[in-house]
């Protein structure tokens, strides 16, 4: 007797995959002495060092600063995604976001430690905080 496809034990299909979670973004407001906010340099610095001693990869930055202000806007591409801060020292202010993919592993900790240092560096108050799980 030949066996046909119908005639087969039946098997059920596979267990779907656990979803897949992005990474987390953090996107603050926060409060710094002037001087800080203007020293675009001293944050390139700074950043790309961060980036490096944590093991993040950038593919990219550009940092440009405001005449009027001397504020500047920052952001750093980096294959995990991305981080950029926008200053505005004549407030006292800065708008920071960073987002890290889990891709290759879990960056929720990471996340958070780019934004502590980010806030010592700029010996910065923080005023707004939100976490977004993408």
């Amino acid at each position: 007797m030949a066996v046909t496809p119908d005639l087969l034990p039946f098997a059920p299909p596979p267990a779907p995959a656990a979803p897949y979670a992005p990474g987390l973004h953090i996107l603050a407001t926060f409060r710094a002495p002037a001087g800080r906010l203007r020293d675009a340099a001293g944050s390139q610095q700074f950043f790309g060092e961060l980036v490096a001693r944590l093991g993040l990869t950038s593919v990219g930055e550009v940092y440009h600063v405001f005449a009027e202000s001397a504020g500047f806007t920052a952001v750093l591409a980096l294959t995990e995604s991305h981080l950029s801060i926008h200053t505005w020292p004549e407030y006292g202010l800065a708008t920071f976001d960073v987002f890290l993919s889990n891709f290759r592993r879990d960056n929720h900790a990471t996340v958070r430690r780019v934004y502590q240092e980010t806030l010592a560096f700029f010996e910065a108050e923080e005023q707004h905080y939100t976490e977004v799980l993408r």
